[in-house]
């Protein structure tokens, strides 16, 4: 049903809301009531001065009548819908059942936005158990100091004839272990939980690198325009407290201020707005690789896109996340990803449509691309680098008869049954 026919809907529902008899209405507005009878049964288009007066009669603004939810929360419901075993006639309703219901629709789709977070949080609490040293080694501390602090425990409990200098010595050793244990279960409430833990957000050189480029929108235009060098930057930069991250930023940041060298961000902004954004056109217009291409369009930070960076081991170096593409920490990603297909054949460039597996509506256009770095050396194997860009696909896409490839983030938070590049079994054998 089309938007504006559901005025008459909406009339009747704001009548019920605001406790009026049908006659009531109709009486305070000047009209018969089987008039309005045929009003709110969309049977009569309404407008001017009668849809005011009946706007005003219900102490609602006459856009509410007219235009109904907003969009957003329509295609909360929508989204909320995907998955489920509803008919495609059903599922269109969803605009109907907002303008019936709006409490009840913003309690579904506020529902619906909370499992999405929840479904994050759960992926990244568990690629972190599963594959972060540091935490590993901060449960380790927790579990052995918990044994030592039992183990004295026990030996004070079960002998009774302890010599006083002995037993004294046993209650310090005590006393020493759980203040450990009390500064160790801090630290690892830290990694769980940086909100109310008191150890530091940032377990690892890669987090450090990653917050640092979130604090800056993964944008550096003083240092593109020379106002800034990278040792200034670095420096100044709070979240770098290790020599490691430092040096990886380091990195990161020299090879951005060359690529900005090659390609201006304004000059890049223009093509944009031109409509060029095909990465192998954009490479073709500025003369530089498809690479270096799809690391400055993830320096736009109007563009919106992701970027994910693997050495030839399949290791991420780099991570720019995009909303509903997950990519994992630490550990090892989805070997379906197009990003793994580009390192089998350098130079090519691979473009696939994918959608992330539990996510109906997060559906991407992914360009990947490999290619040697540094040198050729005789005999030596060339270093393979793999570049991917992660753009939300359009609106349409859900709609169109190919269907778009399933991937998940990493098999561990993988809802996907029966795939034949799993490497270990999923915490989520269910699926969300």
């Amino acid at each position: 049903m089309a938007r504006e026919a559901l005025t008459g809907t909406r009339i009747r529902e704001r009548r019920v809301m605001a406790g009026y008899k049908q006659s009531d209405l109709a009486r305070q507005i000047g009209i018969s009531a089987s008039y309005l009878n045929l009003i709110e049964h969309n049977r009569r288009r309404i407008g001017g001065k009668l849809l005011l007066d009946i706007a005003q009669a219900l102490a609602v603004e006459a856009s509410a009548l007219t235009e109904g939810a907003e969009a957003a929360l329509i295609a909360a419901l929508r989204d909320a819908g995907e998955g489920t075993p509803m008919t495609e006639a059903e599922a269109m309703r969803a605009e109907e059942f907002a303008g019936r219901f709006p409490g009840w629709a913003e309690a579904l789709a506020a529902a619906h936005r909370k499992i999405a977070g929840l479904e994050r949080t759960v992926e990244s609490l568990s690629d972190r158990l599963a594959h972060d040293p540091a935490l590993a080694a901060s449960v380790h501390e927790v579990l052995s100091t918990a044994a030592s602090i039992r183990s004295t425990a026990s030996i004070l409990a079960g002998d009774k004839d302890i010599a006083p200098e002995w037993r004294d010595r046993f209650h310090a050793n005590i006393d020493a272990d759980s203040r450990r244990l009390a500064e160790s279960s801090k630290t690892l409430v830290g990694f769980l939980d940086a909100e109310t833990g008191e150890a530091a957000s940032t377990s690892s050189p890669q987090e450090e690198v990653e917050a640092f480029l979130l604090a800056h929108d993964y944008s550096f235009e003083a240092l593109e325009k020379g106002r800034t060098d990278v040792p200034t930057l670095i420096a100044a930069a709070p979240e770098l407290s290790s020599h490691a991250s430092r040096h990886i930023a380091a990195g990161i940041l020299t090879r951005l201020k060359a690529d900005s060298t090659r390609v201006a961000m304004s000059d890049l902004r223009a093509a944009l707005a031109a409509n060029i954004t095909d990465p192998i056109d954009l490479s073709e217009k500025f003369g530089v690789s498809i690479a270096r291409i799809m690391r400055r369009l993830a320096s736009v930070p109007e563009y919106g896109c992701g970027l994910v960076v693997s050495d030839r081991s399949g290791s991420l170096l780099f991570r720019k996340g995009i909303e509903g593409f997950t990519i994992p920490r630490f550990g090892a990603a989805c070997p379906l990803w197009p990003l793994f297909q580009g390192l089998s054949q350098p130079g090519q460039v691979v473009h696939q449509r994918v959608r992330m597996a539990g996510r109906a509506d997060a559906v991407f256009d992914c360009y990947a691309t490999a290619q040697p770095m540094g040198r050729v050396v005789l005999n030596v194997p060339p270093l393979i680098e793999a570049t991917m860009l992660i753009v939300r696909a359009p609106n349409a896409a859900r709609n169109e008869g190919t269907p778009a490839t399933e991937i998940g983030a990493a098999c561990r938070i993988c809802p996907v049954a029966g795939c034949a590049a799993r490497r270990e079994p999923s915490i989520l054998s269910d699926g969300f």
